[in-house]
């Protein structure tokens, strides 16, 4: 007796159509369609995600989001050299997501705007809304 199992071979009544996954009417995934961000906005999104995307960056955004900075005592605070904070903030200011203003001699560096901190803090509280609070002690 052979007791090997086959998977069942294709009914000869199965269109294609049948096998096709269940989809939303034709009209509904138009308006659908027409409602979606265009391909240079969700590039600017993902540019902007993708600034967000390195730890220094991000450290430097918590910082900012706190105070004005200039780039001695950003690099002080994070433990990174002034070249190496300085090549971070013109980058941060390409994308827009941080500002200067001259003070004097000095140059301070903050959040370009309500917006970028609005997206840091959500993301932040996704984070530990997820993981529990984070602080100064995990860092």
């Amino acid at each position: 007796m052979d007791t090997h199992l086959t998977a069942p071979s294709a009914h000869p009544g199965d269109s294609e159509a049948e096998r096709k996954p269940a989809s939303a009417s034709s009209e509904a995934i138009s308006r659908l369609s027409a409602s979606l961000i265009g391909a240079r906005a969700a590039a600017g999104l993902a540019e902007t995600f993708k600034a967000l995307g390195d730890l220094t960056r991000v450290r430097m955004l918590d910082a900012l989001s706190r105070s004005e900075l200039c780039v001695g005592d950003l690099a002080g605070l994070l433990g990174l050299t002034e070249s190496a904070v300085s090549h971070q903030l013109r980058l941060l200011r390409s994308m827009r997501l941080v500002r200067s203003r001259r003070a004097g001699r000095m140059v301070m560096y903050m959040l370009d705007d309500d917006h970028i901190l609005k997206l840091f803090r959500q993301g932040l509280d996704h984070v530990e809304e997820s993981s529990g609070p984070t602080g100064a002690n995990e860092r």
